[in-house]
């Protein structure tokens, strides 16, 4: 198994005038990549940072966050992802459990960056990349580094291995954030299998959606976008980002026209129903021929927003690839414009086991229910937790699987129905009910925009049943009608029972639910005591 240091230091010598990455008017050869990360690298090691030291990217989408990986690569040190959107409290948080040695951010975060600076000491580095606002001056200035250090060549002197690490640092939601670690070798080949493409191969033209010019819509401080870039540089592909920290969906199809992009990723309804917005709003606007697939993973993708894509994609693959940062490539599912499959089911993958009540582990046969578990290529386990790690990934028969809480069911015809996360599962007199299940049929409602169930406590039945939904544009949602509409889909006892509408239902950047907040919000909503 490789790295991805040798992996992309391999393509820079065979294809050094191959363009590799594009932001706004930039581009970047393979040469140009591995020159300024080898700057960058050299930097890192001069500030005394050594074997596996954690190096945080506090970054939006750029140039310089791939750099700032392929730096701390070469030098066989640990790329750490840090979400840009967290208090001083959550990043200092972050960055003290990670034993973050140098922080490399945006120049326009540096208030973030002066407010935790007093509470990390372990930090020997600071880089500030330039994106307009001037650095502080107890920074180390990017653009210098990568200008002066271009004719020094880094290499680690103590060596690279596939067991070197990638953290991804990921929750928040539920708790702190906590850090996956991935030997880079098991992270190679996983994604090479999930990507359809041999990892370290030059792929098959078309062999591989990441082997063109991909467009992550997703942040890369979360695992999709993050996957996405890896398996694209690995797979000798050319990403492409936006220049905008905070862009439109006109600004995605402006970039998927303007580079021809053959491949986006993105996170579920979030971003598809304001992309599809943006096609409905100004149909023929964009020449959209060269993109053939859109990719979707860490959270649902309602038929509704498929439809609506659809719509004006005629020749686009949606895929749905069901999967976490602890677990990638679980299972997935393919919708054309003449094949549009239900959401929530996915075709599994060879390596997915389902966990049944009794602890057996049972292969995707019809009739088996159970925990999802995934055999292979899987994380090491959580960074300093080892009581975690334990419960996440087990060994059962001499074999490790990752266990990351997912339920689901196999259907007769042999596909498997996702059910939810144990963790936010409703019981409403004796009754199990995951909210996720509800949730995709309440989104086939043509009123709802979004939808997510939480649980309320009742005095008859323990908890009920209450939808928190987002009105589709011109919509008004009514209980009597939604519970309808769930009964012909689902057991009388998963139809909501309460009605929250709500704006928005501010999902985060990688479409996640913050389930908390929204119980907090219906039981403000509906007066109820807290």
């Amino acid at each position: 198994m490789m790295n991805f240091a040798d992996l992309w230091e391999s393509h820079a010598e065979s294809d050094p005038e191959r363009t590799v990455l594009i932001q706004g008017e930039r581009e970047f050869t393979w040469s140009e990549f591995d020159r300024d990360a080898g700057a960058l690298s050299s930097r890192l090691l001069d500030a005394g940072l050594g074997p596996q030291a954690k190096v945080a990217c506090l970054l939006y989408n750029s140039v310089e966050y791939m750099t700032v990986c392929f730096a701390a690569f070469k030098a066989a040190m640990v790329p750490v992802n840090v979400n840009y959107r967290y208090s001083p409290r959550e990043a200092t948080y972050l960055l003290d459990d990670a034993d973050a040695e140098a922080v490399v951010f945006h120049s326009s975060l540096s208030d973030l960056a002066e407010a935790i600076r007093p509470g990390l000491p372990r930090v020997r580095a600071w880089v500030a990349v330039d994106d307009g606002r001037p650095a502080p001056d107890w920074a180390i200035d990017f653009a210098a580094v990568v200008t002066d250090g271009a004719a020094r060549a880094a290499a680690a002197p103590w060596g690279r291995s596939a067991d070197d690490l990638v953290i991804i640092y990921t929750g928040g939601t539920t708790g702190m954030p906590k850090g996956v670690m991935w030997a880079q070798g098991d992270l190679v080949s996983g994604l090479g299998l999930v990507t359809g493409g041999a990892a370290g191969d030059s792929p098959r033209p078309g062999s591989s959606p990441f082997s063109s010019r991909v467009l992550p819509a997703s942040p890369l401080m979360h695992g999709a976008g993050l996957f996405a870039a890896f398996a694209t540089l690995s797979q000798r592909g050319c990403l492409v980002m936006l220049a905008e920290h905070r862009p439109r969906a006109e600004d995605f199809w402006d970039a998927v026209s303007r580079h021809r992009v053959t491949t986006m990723g993105m996170v579920g309804d979030a971003f598809a129903h304001p992309l599809a917005e943006a096609l409905e709003a100004r149909p023929g606007r964009w020449d959209l021929s060269g993109l053939s697939s859109i990719l979707s993973s860490g959270v649902a993708w309602s038929v509704a927003a498929k439809r609506r894509l659809l719509a004006h994609l005629p020749q686009v693959s949606l895929v749905d690839l069901l999967g976490s940062t602890e677990a990638i490539g679980m299972a997935r599912s393919r919708t054309t414009r003449s094949n549009v499959t239900d959401s929530g089911c996915f075709h599994p993958s060879e390596s997915l086991r389902l966990i049944d009540a009794e602890g057996r582990v049972r292969t995707p046969e019809p009739g088996v229910s159970g925990l999802l578990a995934m055999s292979g290529f899987i994380p090491v386990g959580y960074y300093k937790d080892p009581a975690k790690s334990a419960s996440t990934f087990v060994a059962i028969d001499g074999v490790r699987y990752s266990v990351p809480g997912d339920f689901g069911t196999v259907e007769p015809g042999g596909g498997l129905r996702l059910l939810g996360r144990g963790s936010g599962c409703i019981n409403t007199g004796g009754e199990k009910v995951f909210p996720e299940e509800v949730d995709e049929i309440l989104k086939l409602h043509p009123s709802v925009r979004d939808a997510a169930c939480i649980g309320l406590p009742d005095e008859r039945f323990g908890e009920i049943i209450c939808a928190v939904v987002e009105a589709a544009p011109g919509a008004a949602p009514d209980l009597t009608e939604l519970r309808a509409h769930a009964m012909k889909h689902l057991a009388d006892f998963k139809a909501p029972r309460r009605l929250v509408v709500v704006d928005s239902i501010d999902r985060s950047a990688a479409g996640k639910l913050n389930y908390p907040a929204l119980r907090r919000r219906a039981i403000e909503r509906l007066a109820l005591p807290s």
